[in-house]
């Protein structure tokens, strides 16, 4: 099979054959439909998600399980799932007290890229490969823990099902599971990304009466307003503190997400909250930043500042949930996809053009929106939603895809 690999830090991710194992006890083999390329992707790239090299990238992924191994019984040959990047084992402690995002097996997946028995399934020239996640969705198929593969009923469309893995359950989960955020209450999203846009997209679902998007690009608030935003800031022309409360009676918001991941930002959401408010963390900054507040004023406002990992997610609880509200119409993921990409044009047009798909839009590569039919036998990689996001420009600016 055919995989994305990252043999060096800030060098082109080229695409190989790579040989890969059958499943052993409590391990499935799926073959990949689409994937996302999300920034966590870019980041491991560029050294600033450390990692062991070389690795097979990608973490947010839906396909079809193909071969099941001993134990694995509430899976079978022909299943649509979705993959879930931190795999939960049901047993440690985290997820004894229904804490699953934080569960110790799946921490340790993701920090050292292998399986739970510490080895990998994936080989090229007889070197076993590090695989994102333990999932390597960047691939044709990928052998992964069963615990990470979640069910799906038989109509969903993979190719939009992928972005349930990460951006969707992200951002929709931060609403939802970690701020519970209330009946008419307010909130703002700093960052219109890919898992902004699902924080704007659960507080519409949450019936927030007042959704605040802000971001420094124009065309990523507009599509903020698409998925429930009912104001729009642009950071770059005024203060998004100041705005924010102007359009609160002075007070801020019930509810504050941060989608960025930077320093400036955090502490803008943190500022933008009210007396006893919210300010949730999603993005994923530098492990060198911190953020600094004021002592005094800490106990006196009764803010609360909370991270949110993977959106709190219950992922075996909340994904099919999610899938629910797409299927009945009330949640987005269709619009969420801007452009799709098979692997065999990726790899045409990459040999051609070093900076490819630079006019695509939000999150990363797709595949073929066209259905699984037509995707079959050919991977896909998913550009989920904003256009000429800073997130895949800078991917293919980089020459990330490269020959």
């Amino acid at each position: 099979m055919k995989a994305a690999i990252c043999y060096e830090r800030n060098q082109p991710v080229r695409i190989e054959e790579v040989i890969l194992d059958a499943p052993r006890r409590d391990e499935v083999r799926v073959r990949l439909a689409a994937s996302g390329v999300c920034h966590s992707d870019l980041s491991f790239v560029h050294g600033i998600l450390p990692g062991k090299l070389p690795c097979i990238l990608g973490h947010e992924g839906a396909g079809t399980v193909e071969e099941v191994g001993e134990g694995v019984n509430r899976l079978a040959v022909g299943d649509k799932v979705v993959l879930s990047w931190v795999t939960p084992c049901f047993s440690c402690f985290y997820c004894r007290i229904g804490k699953p995002q934080l569960c110790e097996v799946g921490e340790r997946i993701n920090q050292t890229n292998r399986m739970p028995d510490g080895t990998s399934r994936a080989h090229q020239d007889g070197q076993e490969l590090n695989v994102f996640s333990a999932l390597g969705t960047m691939a044709e198929s990928a052998v992964i823990p069963a615990n990470a593969a979640i069910k799906l009923p038989d109509d969903a469309p993979l190719d939009k099902c992928a972005l349930l893995g990460c951006a969707v359950m992200t951002g929709v989960g931060a609403v939802f599971n970690t701020a519970e955020v209330t009946l008419g209450s307010s909130v703002a999203v700093f960052g219109a990304g890919g898992v902004g846009l699902n924080a704007v997209q659960g507080a519409f679902l949450a019936s927030a009466e007042r959704i605040i998007a802000v971001d420094t690009q124009p065309k990523k608030l507009e599509m903020a307003r698409t998925f429930g935003a009912t104001h729009l800031i642009d950071a770059s022309k005024v203060d998004p503190v100041e705005s924010i409360r102007e359009l609160t009676e002075k007070r801020g918001v019930d509810y504050a997400f941060e989608a960025i991941g930077r320093k400036e930002t955090i502490e803008q959401a943190y500022a933008a909250t009210r007396k006893a408010g919210t300010c949730v963390v999603i993005g994923l900054g530098s492990i060198k930043d911190s953020i600094s507040l004021n002592v005094f004023m800490l106990p006196l406002m009764e803010k609360r500042l909370v991270g949110s990992w993977y959106g709190g997610a219950n992922v075996h609880r909340d994904i099919p949930r999610l899938f629910a509200l797409y299927r009945a119409g009330r949640l987005k993921l269709d619009e969420l996809v801007t452009r799709t990409l098979s692997r065999r044009s990726a790899e045409a047009r990459r040999a051609g053009d070093p900076h490819l798909l630079t006019r695509a839009n939000q999150r990363g590569l797709r595949g073929d929106a066209r259905g699984d039919e037509r995707a079959r036998g050919d991977r896909l990689l998913i550009l989920p939603a904003i256009p000429r996001s800073e997130r895949l420009e800078s991917l293919l600016q980089r020459n990330i895809l490269g020959p």
